[in-house]
């Protein structure tokens, strides 16, 4: 149920799958969710400004039901992301969802 989409503007990333699984591991570890219910999403090369530039910048979308503390993942996955693929803390904006469990779907049911 935990899911995390990274999309940016960076094209030549060295490793995706292992950008993946960093942040799959990671998201597991701060919701406390098991790994085995984390989704991850990775975009890049897309067309994006921020701060009327186009120079390095990432838009994070984590969701889950329950489990989310803004404030301290936020430094955990910006950390992340800056040590994996170099774009700068000040150049990315995350953007977090606490779904209800009756809106997230899987295996033919949902959660609620």
């Amino acid at each position: 149920m935990p899911f995390i989409n990274l999309r940016t503007n960076l094209s030549d990333i060295a490793d995706p799958d292992g950008l993946l699984k960093k942040l799959s591991a990671a998201l597991a570890e701060a919701t406390g969710k098991p790994e085995t219910y984390v989704m991850t999403l990775f975009n890049s090369g897309l067309h994006m400004t921020f701060a009327g530039s186009d120079e390095p910048c990432a838009y994070v979308e984590i969701k889950s039901i329950g489990a989310l503390i803004p404030s301290k993942m936020t430094s955990q996955f910006c950390k992340l992301i800056e040590e994996s693929i170099g774009i700068s803390k000040d150049r990315i904006y995350i953007g977090f969802d606490d779904v209800d469990a009756s809106k997230w779907g899987w295996n033919s049911s949902t959660f609620g």
